[in-house]
C-alpha cells in the first residue's frame, strides 16, 4: 500500500515538473503569469488536444478576474488534474500519421510551412496567422524549411501513463 502512494506522489511531482516547465517557458516576465492566449501552446505542449471549446472552458476557470494573464498558482492544480484523468486525451499516433499522409499528396514525407498554414489557417478550427508563425518556427527544419511530420508525430503524442 505504502509503495502505490510513494508512486502516486512521484507521478504527481513528475506531472508538476512537467507542467511547470511547460508554462514557465511562456512566462515572458518571469512572475508565475502567462498571457491567456498562450495557454492552448502549453496545453498542446503538455500532449493535449482540448476543442476550442474545452479549452475556453479551461482559460475561463483559471484566468485571473479577465486579466488576459492566468497564474502558474491557479493554472498548475487545474492542468494536474487534466492531466491525471486524461481530460483531454491524446490524439493516436497511427491517426496522426494518417492526417498528414493525407495533406502530402505528394508522398514526400514532410509539408512545406505554405501547405500546412494553408491546411490549419481554413479548415476546421482555424488558426491565427500569428500561432501558424510560432509554430512553423518551432516545427520547421531551419535548413530546408519543411516539416518533416514522421519526426512532429513523436513529439506531439506522448506515453499515455506519463
Amino acid at each position: 500500500m505504502a509503495e502505490s502512494k510513494q508512486s502516486a506522489e512521484a507521478t504527481a511531482s513528475d506531472v508538476h515538473r512537467k507542467i511547470r516547465a511547460a508554462f514557465e517557458a511562456f512566462d515572458y516576465e518571469s512572475n508565475n503569469t502567462a498571457d491567456v492566449r498562450e495557454i492552448g501552446t502549453i496545453i498542446y505542449s503538455l500532449g493535449c488536444f482540448p476543442s476550442q471549446k474545452e479549452l475556453h472552458d479551461f482559460v475561463t476557470e483559471v484566468e485571473d478576474d479577465h486579466t488576459g494573464y492566468i497564474h502558474l498558482n491557479r493554472f498548475l492544480p487545474a492542468m494536474t488534474k487534466v492531466l491525471l484523468e486524461h481530460k483531454f486525451p491524446p490524439i493516436p499516433e497511427d491517426l496522426l500519421l494518417q492526417a498528414f499522409e493525407i495533406l502530402d499528396k505528394e508522398k514526400k514525407g514532410y509539408l512545406e510551412p505554405e501547405e500546412l498554414t494553408k491546411y490549419m489557417t481554413q479548415e476546421g478550427e482555424p488558426f491565427t496567422q500569428e500561432e501558424m508563425d510560432e509554430m512553423l518556427t518551432a516545427l520547421a527544419d531551419p535548413e530546408k524549411n519543411h516539416i518533416y511530420y514522421k519526426d512532429l508525430i513523436s513529439q506531439l503524442t506522448t506515453d499515455p501513463d506519463m
